[in-house]
This record gives structure tokens, C-alpha cells and sequence, in this order.
């Protein structure tokens, strides 16, 4: 069982994974640079948390955050009808997150970005499998009002039992990766589990929301 300030960490993870898909997202539509420049701001008040014992948990945390609202700033404001380098992008910290992972400085916040570039990558991975990626580029090119028809289509290549049957294998995979590391005592693997598998609840509610359009 965890302790208190790990299922905290645990829920703070989970929630910054949700950032960048129902706030970002809207945001770096319309004003991109905006959503750039504030890549600063998370890393000053990271860096400033990180300065007190009583905060320095979160700060760390927070570090790790700015990477993925970095990433999201760069892809959704310049380059999101393209999702071949969606991963590349997302993937920007990861050199830096070895290295300090290797020194173990700020564990917490690497492992939160790790984690979240993980869930990623198995959502792109499912993307290709189940051929979603023409629907991924005409939604980013379409009026809004013609969206919902994307998605209808898309849905409908979900629920084929080849996208079915590979949703369940990557959701296993999830699921895996994600409990794993809840059973360990160090907090930094809390952050990274909290980031896996809320890319579940993320992926969940956005079908959800294609499914309702």
C-alpha cells in the first residue's frame, strides 16, 4: 500500500497528463507562442518549489511536467497535422531525462515525463496499427462543423475486430507497465505509474467524446 503523499502523487500525475489535452490542446490553437513562452513559467516555479524541502517534491514534479508542455506547445502549435513526427516531438527531453535519471537528480519529474512519453507512444503505436492516421490528418485540416463526421468514421474503425482486439492488447500493456511500479516505496515510480495509466482514463475520455460527435 502506498502512503498518503505517494496517492497524491500518484493523483497529481495523473491530472498534469490531462493538462496538456483538455487545456493546452484548446489553448495552443489559438495562441501557440503564448503556450510556448509559458514552457518558462512551469520551469521557474518548478525550479522555485525545488528550493524548499516542504515543496521541493512537486517542483521536481513540475520540472518534469515542462518537458511534455514544451512538446505540446512545439507539435500542436506548428506541426499537429503531421503525426509522423508527433513522437519525435513528444520525445524532446528525453536525452536530458537519461542523463539526470542516470545522476538521479530529479527522479520524480523524469519519471513523470518518461511515463507520460510512454502512454504516448503506445496511443501512436495503436494509432498505425489500427490505420487511424489519415483520420488524424483530416481532422487537424478540417472546419470544426465537418469534425464530427471524422470521427464517426474513425469509431467505426475502432470497433472492427482488429481494433478492438489490439486496443485490448495495448490496454493490457497499460495496465501493466502503469501497477507495476505502485508496488515499490519510492515516490519517484508513483509519478511514473500515475502517468501510464491515466493515459487510459485521457484515451478513454477522448473515444467517449468521438463517440458522442
Amino acid at each position: 500500500m502506498g502512503t498518503r503523499q505517494a496517492w497524491l502523487l500518484f493523483a497529481a500525475s495523473s491530472f498534469l497528463v490531462s493538462v496538456p489535452v483538455f487545456v493546452q490542446a484548446p489553448l495552443v490553437r489559438l495562441l501557440p507562442g503564448l503556450s510556448l513562452v509559458m514552457t518558462i513559467g512551469w520551469v521557474w516555479l518548478g525550479i522555485t518549489l525545488m528550493r524548499r524541502d516542504s515543496t521541493k517534491l512537486w517542483g521536481d514534479l513540475l520540472l518534469g511536467f515542462s518537458w511534455s508542455w514544451l512538446a505540446g506547445s512545439i507539435y500542436w502549435g506548428w506541426w499537429r497535422w503531421e503525426p509522423t513526427i508527433h513522437l519525435p516531438i513528444e520525445a524532446i527531453g528525453l536525452p536530458f531525462a537519461l542523463w539526470c535519471i542516470s545522476k538521479r537528480w530529479g527522479m520524480v519529474g523524469n519519471l513523470f515525463y518518461l511515463g507520460s512519453l510512454f502512454g504516448t507512444a503506445v496511443t501512436d503505436i495503436y494509432f498505425y496499427i489500427a490505420g487511424l492516421i489519415p483520420h488524424w490528418r483530416t481532422l487537424m485540416q478540417v472546419a470544426p462543423s465537418e469534425a464530427s463526421l471524422v470521427f464517426q468514421t474513425a469509431i467505426a474503425q475502432v470497433k472492427t475486430p482488429w481494433g478492438a482486439g489490439w486496443a485490448m492488447v495495448l490496454l493490457g500493456v497499460l495496465l501493466g507497465v502503469g501497477l507495476v511500479p505502485l508496488r515499490s516505496r519510492q515516490l519517484h515510480w508513483w509519478a511514473f505509474g500515475g502517468a501510464v495509466l491515466s493515459t487510459i482514463l485521457v484515451d478513454s475520455l477522448f473515444w467517449l467524446a468521438a463517440s458522442m460527435a
